[in-house]
């Protein structure tokens, strides 16, 4: 007897006799459209793997919220997200590097010792706003520039990944 059986917006698990989920997980799977996939060397897991989120999983971590301006926008702005050392302390980052990519595949590394308090939040709003792909959306690796002068380097500049939508964590 085939049985089908469906988990979530997932897709279809095939079984022989029982139904027997594919998906090794440890935390709740995602009921929307993932906004941030997160591989590599983690130890937090919910789909193979990955650690994945949707938009109401990642707003459901504690929020970070700070005032800047940047280089690339006009004026000072108010960004909300989660922080990253929140982010790594939920998946159990402690060392290595944070490879951050792109939708358009642009990759850049942020070193894990980049996640310390009032540092940088993988953003999901500004101004209160969810931020379209047109406008640096939907996620955007902001640092806290103008309270922190180490923040305004090239360095930093160049981790301020916008259109984030995976991060792969190396050691």
């Amino acid at each position: 007897m085939l049985i089908c059986t469906a988990k979530r917006s997932l897709g279809f698990v095939l079984a022989v006799g029982l139904s027997v989920p594919t998906i090794a997980h440890s935390a709740d799977v995602p009921a929307g459209d993932v906004l941030l996939s997160i591989s590599g060397d983690i130890t937090k897991t919910n789909i193979e793997d990955k650690f994945v989120l949707d938009r109401d999983m990642l707003t459901g971590l504690p929020a970070t919220s700070f005032e800047t301006s940047t280089i690339w926008t006009n004026g000072v702005h108010t960004f909300t997200g989660v922080s990253l050392v929140d982010l790594a302390a939920e998946i159990g980052v402690e060392e290595g590097q944070f490879l951050a990519i792109a939708i358009n595949d642009y990759t850049v590394k942020i070193p894990s010792t980049d996640a310390v308090e009032n540092g940088p939040i993988i953003a999901y709003l500004m101004d209160g706003k969810e931020m379209s792909v047109r406008d640096k959306g939907p996620l955007w690796v902001v640092y806290p520039y103008d309270s922190n002068a180490n923040y305004r380097t090239e360095v930093i500049y160049s981790r301020s990944i916008w259109q984030l939508d995976r991060l792969d964590v190396v050691k």
